[in-house]
């Protein structure tokens, strides 16, 4: 992982809502993760690459830079793996998509899956907190990133073009105080047509650290009008909720700021919601291609000790799981499936009954 050398005071990027650059006392590298000029020839094709990180060496990835546009990419994810799920250069890795005949078919990792980056709808770059970076390499559980491109349309590569989307990763070899991690929270389950519904997920924190959440990001595909995600405190006949974050899924998904400083620690329970209101005269599933549906709520943190064991926490959804089904209680019905007031009609976001 060693490319062309950066200066840090001489970049501005995008840190979690805020322009910061990087301290003047130390350079980062660059590396470009990218697909190896591809050619998807169906609609919904999912593609993977791969890196090898040096086994002898940790590294300290501390920024992204997409290097991809919503007309060509519906949306990429960039996964820590122990081994990669093929050990060719690029093999179909959409699961339920369909697979592009002449290119092996595995999945994203074969052991040790970890999302640590998401992009979507034209997100800008992130440069992750001062101090704060993923540890990859080395004795690490991360020993190789896989990028995973979802190619919704491909009438641009009718023309013979070729694509090359991805990301730049900024690193550092210099350790960093503090270990960044991601929570995935997602849901299974299915939509009716002409309906509104809530798809929950929650899971409790079982691991004796306490993590320091900075960043958040959602991700629906065309159904979903707000998504949010909270801290549970969790006492048997009032539950304490407090806001991580809430968006407009339809929006650039990128990382945004939390919408409160707080931290999680052991015992306490993270719950998500993605509000989803179909006009369709059909039922939609949740499933990898763009007529399905997606629920998703990513929360990056930091913390001193190494990030959780736990990367992801995922609900059968509805109609089988529900936040009050689970035993919460004091649900913050309204504040999870509104935008502040003020906000454009598409932003509002809507408030409706559980089914």
């Amino acid at each position: 992982m060693v490319h062309s050398a950066v200066t840090c005071n001489s970049f501005l990027f995008f840190v979690v809502g805020l322009l910061a650059s990087y301290g003047a006392c130390e350079s980062y590298q660059k590396f470009p993760l990218l697909m190896p000029h591809v050619k998807p020839e169906q609609a919904e094709t999912y593609f993977c690459t791969p890196v090898k990180i040096d086994p002898t060496e940790e590294y300290y990835v501390t920024a992204f830079e997409p290097n991809a546009t919503m007309e060509t990419a519906h949306h990429m994810l960039l996964y820590g793996c122990e081994e990669p799920g093929s050990d060719g250069e690029v093999w179909n890795c959409g699961e339920m998509a369909l697979a592009q005949p002449g290119i092996s078919s595995a999945p994203v990792c074969r052991t040790g899956s970890q999302v640590i980056y998401a992009w979507a709808k034209d997100a800008p770059k992130l440069v992750l907190p001062e101090g704060v970076a993923f540890k990859v390499g080395g004795k690490t559980s991360i020993k190789y990133l896989v990028l995973q491109v979802h190619y919704a349309s491909v009438e641009k590569f009718k023309d013979g073009s070729t694509d090359d989307s991805g990301v730049f990763l900024y690193y550092t070899e210099t350790p960093q105080p503090k270990a960044a991690g991601v929570l995935l929270l997602g849901t299974g389950g299915r939509i009716n047509p002409k309906s509104v519904e809530y798809m929950e997920t929650a899971c409790t924190i079982d691991e004796d650290k306490v993590i320091y959440p900075f960043a958040f990001r959602t991700h629906t595909h065309a159904l979903g009008r707000v998504v949010s995600g909270y801290k549970v405190t969790r006492n048997g006949v009032t539950d304490k909720w407090e806001l991580i974050g809430k968006k407009d899924p339809q929006l650039p998904q990128m990382f945004y700021p939390v919408a409160n400083e707080l931290t999680l620690a052991k015992g306490d329970t993270v719950a998500a919601r993605c509000t989803m209101q179909s006009n369709r005269d059909r039922i939609t599933r949740v499933g990898a291609t763009n007529e399905d549906e997606m629920c998703n709520f990513y929360m990056m943190y930091w913390t001193h000790k190494e990030p959780l064991r736990k990367k992801s926490c995922f609900s059968l959804g509805p109609p089988f799981y529900y936040w009050n089904r689970d035993g919460l209680t004091s649900v913050p019905d309204s504040d999870a499936s509104s935008l502040p007031v003020g906000a454009s009609a598409k932003e509002q976001g809507i408030s409706a009954h559980q089914m």
